[in-house]
């Protein structure tokens, strides 16, 4: 993978900037649940009020919440707030009676605009302690005795009455109590409370207190000795620091409350503002996820453009042996098939990649700030999960490398069946290749349908994982709400972020599918871009002799296959001059195509040089040396387009004229002018619309178009009957009167008239010379002579 990098340079910027949005979408997804949990606590279970500190405060409440401070902390409060009447107006330019109706008749206590993000946040902590203290404060005067008869709870609310007790327990109590006493009064009157010393802290409902009648114990509790004060507070600072801030906030409810303030307007303006906030970050997670996948696929896209651009580009420079070395079948799934993989990771990878360890690590963040108690069911189930993971990456990892040798197989095998079609129908032999494509394709199911069983067993069980964890945390989290250890809204949110946590597991488990798939395209695609062609062109070609125009000299050339034990042609010497008209004759294998495939350097010699007018092939340019040559191969093959586009392939400059001149020698003008398109008729792919001699007469039309130096015809004249082949040799002896023509073929009546034949055997010249001197001289052209005429027409040649 790696080692394909290269190609995502020129999308490095579209990059960037997808990995920006995708961070930034993920910035808005991990604060959506943060989002929900303030509408749960503070929307709701608060009212809407998110402040511990309250913005204003009656004198009363300032003097009585006072109370339960220490020295520093009045002292901050002095600092903090400063008196003003209701007609002042604020920073925004409203009265503050507009905001508080309980400032038109007194005035009011109003935070400072200015103060520093320290000072509030001490404001917050004194404010918090204060309100403990008071509870606390309150709960030991119930447990004293002490007569104050001030009662707070979650269903009897607050009273308060200051008398003596003479009996059971008649005192201030915070909470929800079954015994109740009566005091004698002795001035001010009668009170009845609850006892509050088996208090439950999650009963609490501060927002409840009728705060007019606490501010009547404000007497008594100037005469508390400072003892009870001190001990409240410090059993206040030993709380949890969350709980502290909640119960500050719910108590500036009750002081907004007292200045008139509409609460229920409060709390709805709260919770709409929210709420559109999320709605904002949900549409622009959306608009994130929409651009991602746009610049994903355009990058995943020109990604795989480039790939199949250069694998082509370095296939079409292949020689002969590296073609031997990947077969055409897997070639074209490589440039295919495996591109394909990679463009598909690219897709999916780069939304994933980037996204999930984002919101991975970033929902682990923040579930840690809203408990670090339930921190070991993220822990758990992330463990869970990797082995899970790790497990099916062993398992299917081996299948995955096996995948795309099986898509091969099942292109080869298709490819031969369908290019053998006549062969087969005439062997009868369908249902022999019925059955081996149906065992390739059964193969290729099999080992696709083990991956997927795979990766569809990783679903249900990442569901289980998933409903289990929200089950543990409902189940942990419910206990902690009960002991006042955590807020409804936390635990909601805390299980969002969980959630988000296993599916970024579960979309790096998804990567994990892709990845060992694309991994192993890439290695193949990489394969072909790194094998260099064995023939390429010299750093400086040389120019050629225009003075040896058409001269194809052999010196001493020998040559070897890759992995051959033995020489395919050996010591081969001759020379071929313009005008001149070259044959090569031998049995079958004798190396008759080896040979000429030599000089448009479709090998390169083991030893010897191949010199082509007048300078070693090897130090030519192969386009150069490629533009002289009008090659016509021992199998003809016609491109997809029109007659006149495969007689022009090797000379798009070539005029209609020199199209049909072309044409004429070849001896194809009669069958062209037969069809109604002319030379506008189409051919289909590979020429499998024309006959075999058509064929062979088209290809030797777009050699003759080309006006080489030199034609190289590699028995080329096969498929056509004696009298074309008799037209077609006399029409190619006035076109070629001043080329060099060298011709391989395997009857005699063919090359009879050439100026020299080459008789090859076993990749050796055993015998050359004219028909006639063939004859007297060299029994292999005698006999393979005799076998195509008879007795009197060899003593008649």
């Amino acid at each position: 993978m790696i080692k394909l990098a290269k190609y995502l340079k020129p999308f490095i910027p579209g990059l960037i900037i997808a990995i920006i949005l995708l961070f930034a979408q993920a910035v808005f997804d991990l604060n959506l649940p943060n989002y929900m949990s303030n509408i749960v606590n503070v929307g709701i279970q608060q009212n809407g009020i998110a402040e511990s500190t309250p913005a204003a405060i009656s004198p009363a409440g300032y003097t009585f919440i006072s109370t339960f401070m220490s020295a520093d902390e009045k002292a901050l409060l002095n600092a903090s707030y400063s008196l003003k009447s209701g007609t002042d107006q604020n920073k925004r330019g409203r009265r503050y009676e507009e905001l508080y109706p309980a400032a038109a008749s007194s005035p009011i206590y109003v935070l400072a605009d200015d103060l520093s993000q320290e000072t509030v946040d001490q404001l917050d902590t004194a404010f918090g302690t204060a309100v403990w203290t008071m509870i606390n404060v309150m709960r030991s005067l119930a447990d004293a005795g002490a007569g104050v008869g001030a009662g707070m709870g979650a269903d009897a609310g607050m009273g308060a009455g200051a008398g003596v007790g003479t009996g059971a327990s008649v005192g201030a109590g915070v909470g929800a109590g079954a015994s109740a006493g009566t005091s004698s009064s002795a001035g001010a009157g009668t009170g009845t409370g609850t006892s509050t010393a088996n208090i439950n802290p999650s009963a609490l409902d501060i927002q409840s207190i009728d705060i007019t009648q606490v501010y009547k114990m404000q007497p008594l509790l100037t005469q508390l000795p400072p003892a009870i004060f001190a001990a409240a507070r410090d059993a206040a600072l030993q709380m949890d620091a969350t709980l502290l801030k909640k119960s500050a906030t719910m108590m500036v409810s009750v002081f907004y409350k007292e200045l008139g303030l509409d609460i229920v307007a409060y709390q709805r303006n709260y919770i709409i503002r929210v709420g559109l906030l999320m709605l904002l970050l949900a549409l622009g997670s959306g608009a994130a996820t929409i651009l991602v996948s746009l610049l994903s696929s355009r990058i995943a896209a020109g990604t795989a453009r480039d790939l199949r651009n250069d694998i082509f580009e370095k296939v079409s420079r292949f020689s002969t042996a590296e073609f031997d070395r990947f077969s055409t079948a897997s070639l074209i799934t490589r440039s295919t098939n495996d591109v394909m993989q990679i463009q598909m990771l690219l897709a999916i990878g780069i939304r994933m990649v980037c996204y999930a360890p984002i919101m991975g690590i970033g929902g682990v963040i923040m579930a840690l700030e809203k408990s670090t108690s339930m921190s070991w069911i993220i822990a758990a189930a992330c463990a869970v999960l990797l082995g899970l993971i790790m497990i099916i990456f062993a398992v299917a990892m081996p299948k995955f490398k096996m995948m795309q040798k099986l898509v091969d197989r099942i292109n080869l095998v298709a490819r031969e069946t369908l290019n053998g079609l006549p062969v087969i129908r005439a062997f009868s032999t369908s249902q022999f290749e019925k059955e081996r494509f149906d065992n390739a394709n059964k193969d290729l199911t099999r080992t696709g349908l083990f991956i997927t069983r795979t990766v569809n067993f990783l679903m249900p069980i990442m569901m289980l994982i998933m409903n289990g964890v929200s089950l543990l945390i409902i189940w942990v989290g419910a206990h902690q709400v009960a002991q006042s250890q955590m807020q409804v809204g936390d635990m909601m949110a805390f299980m969002q972020y969980a959630m988000q946590i296993i599916t970024s597991f579960l979309l790096i488990s998804m990567m994990f599918i892709f990845i060992p798939r694309a991994s192993v395209s890439a290695q193949r695609i990489a394969e072909v871009l790194e094998t260099d062609p064995s023939i390429i062109d010299p750093d400086q070609p040389q120019a050629m002799d225009e003075f040896k125009r058409g001269y194809v000299e052999f010196r001493n050339v020998s040559f070897r296959y890759d992995g051959a034990e033995e020489d395919a042609l050996k010591n081969i010497s001759f020379v071929a001059r313009p005008g001149e008209t070259i044959a090569f004759i031998g049995s079958t294998g004798a190396g008759k195509t080896t040979l000429v495939r030599l000089i448009p350097r479709f090998f390169d010699t083991t030893s010897g040089e191949v010199l082509v007018n007048g300078v070693n092939v090897k130090e030519l340019s192969q386009k150069e040396l490629r533009s002289r040559i009008g090659y016509v191969p021992q199998k003809s093959v016609l491109m997809s387009g029109t007659i006149a586009s495969n007689i022009k392939y090797g000379n798009e400059a070539a005029s209609e004229a020199e199209v049909e001149q072309a044409a004429r020698i070849a001896q194809a003008l009669s069958f062209i002018s037969e069809k109604p398109e002319g030379f506008n008729a189409e051919i289909a792919q590979g020429g499998t619309n024309v006959s075999g001699g058509q064929k062979q007469r088209l290809a030797i039309a777009r050699a003759i178009a080309v006006k080489p130096d030199i034609f190289i015809f590699d028995d080329c004249f096969s498929a056509l009957d004696f009298k074309t082949d008799a037209a077609l040799r006399k029409a190619l002896k006035e076109h070629t009167a001043d080329s060099t023509v060298i011709m391989v073929a395997q009857r005699v009546s063919t090359i009879m008239n050439a100026n020299q034949i080459y008789v090859l055997n076993e990749g050796k010249i055993v015998g050359h010379g004219t028909h006639q001197e063939l004859l007297n001289t060299c029994p292999e052209y005698y006999e393979i002579a005799a076998s195509q005429f008879s007795k009197e027409e060899l003593r008649n040649a």
